[in-house]
């Protein structure tokens, strides 16, 4: 092999790896026909609007048929958009009856709206460390956490990769407590041949930019449960009710409507959803046996329950011991080579200086020892946006020739 780029050698690659977000004139026409039809919200306007005397002449919804076809895909009946994936969990939880007081149990190695729509309504997230080949809620430490006041388990399917589902649901079914899968990574996965948002009480997906399905922003609660479904509509819809006059407020609601313009991108987004995911699952299932030759590099594990992995991320663990040398200097000679990449989560969520402001009602500190895995993770994963799996298997074969280029020359970069 030549010398590293990152030491005046040829880069493994020098054209572009696949664009995101895909899009083509499917998204186009669609959009165009929310803009033509002067609807660009769910109804039309007036004063005398209601649900039960919506106009006749109003085209079509498109944030209804999204919804529709959006929950029919992931095994759901019911489907309630809204502007975010943040917006999602907080409606979500606060249907289920959770507020002021109330312990929500939440990965650290994740997003920070995972811990902080339990906030927004007053509940206290609670840390439960993860499994470090998976980066999932770890099952095995979910018992601990749970004390009187927990109302709620909200596991993460992380990188699109199922979390361990069957010990959760258990211990959660044991406690009576209601299991809201965070979704935001999973669009198209599944567990154990089910699709992943249909498994718990209530599930909830994200739209924004980098996400597998995207419209820029947007998220979707998917649920089987008839009664949540009218309890987060209503939530979405200003605290109205189905069936009742338009100005007519039932519950303290928040406007977090999803527009027309979002859901008609986000239908062509979802049309070309199972190709994509096919495509990433059979590039992912490559790159991970490619990586797995190389010391140091520790792909994360493929469990046997995780039957459609989504891979919104690709992430392996880099054993800087094993490799011989830096992750900073790896990523950094990585990327000379021309293969973007990153490291992912800087800290646990509970290291963030909001959870060391004064009156919270938990000592957040405590989490560093009783989350060694979470710790971990952060110090040592690296990440492959979903777009890079998105190509061609020749792709596939330069991050890991690239990868393999600069562990043959790490004591020469060491030095450097």
């Amino acid at each position: 092999m030549n010398l590293p780029a990152l030491l005046g050698g040829e880069p493994v690659r020098r054209r572009p790896f696949p664009a995101w977000p895909v899009f083509d004139a499917r998204e186009e026409q669609l959009a165009l026909e929310v803009l033509r039809s002067g609807q660009w919200w769910r109804y039309t306007l007036g004063e005398t609007l209601s649900e039960t005397h919506a106009d006749p002449t109003a085209a079509p919804s498109k944030v209804a048929e999204f919804q529709q076809k959006f929950a029919a895909a992931h095994g759901c009946r019911y489907g309630i958009a809204c502007v975010n994936g943040t917006a999602a969990l907080e409606v979500a939880l606060r249907a289920m009856g959770i507020g002021p007081g109330d312990e929500v149990i939440v990965p650290p190695y994740t997003f920070i709206a995972t811990a902080t729509a339990p906030m927004l309504i007053g509940a206290t997230p609670v840390f439960c460390d993860i499994q470090l080949d998976t980066f999932n809620l770890d099952p095995a430490r979910l018992e601990a956490a749970i004390t009187p006041r927990t109302r709620a388990i909200v596991p993460v399917h992380f990188a699109g990769l199922a979390a361990d589902l069957e010990p959760i649901l258990s211990i959660a079914a044991r406690h009576s407590l209601p299991v809201l899968e965070d979704a935001a990574h999973a669009h198209g996965g599944a567990w154990n041949a089910q699709p992943l948002g249909s498994l718990g009480a209530a599930a909830t997906f994200s739209f924004q930019a980098s996400k597998n399905m995207t419209a820029g922003e947007g998220g979707i609660i998917t649920t089987n449960d008839p009664a949540l479904a009218e309890h987060c509509e209503s939530l979405v819809w200003v605290g109205r009710k189905t069936g009742r006059p338009w100005y007519e407020h039932h519950r303290l609601g928040w406007n977090y409507r999803l527009t027309e313009f979002q859901a008609a991108i986000l239908l062509a987004q979802l049309e070309r959803l199972p190709a994509q995911t096919a495509l990433r699952q059979q590039n992912g299932a490559r790159l991970a046996q490619l990586l797995r030759e190389i010391p140091g590099i520790v792909p994360l594990a493929a469990p046997a329950y995780a039957t459609g992995h989504a891979w919104h991320i690709f992430v392996f663990r880099f054993l800087a011991d094993q490799f011989g040398l830096s992750r900073a200097r790896f990523l950094e000679a990585l990327a000379a080579e021309g293969i973007p990449a990153s490291s992912g989560y800087a800290h646990p969520l509970y290291r963030n200086p909001l959870f060391a402001a004064p009156g919270l009602p938990l000592d957040y500190s405590q989490f560093v020892d009783l989350c060694p895995a979470s710790e971990q993770a952060c110090a040592e994963a690296v990440w492959l946006e979903h777009r890079l799996l998105l190509g061609t298997p020749e792709d596939m074969d330069d991050i890991a020739a690239a990868i393999a280029k600069i562990h043959q020359h790490r004591a020469a970069l060491t030095k450097d």
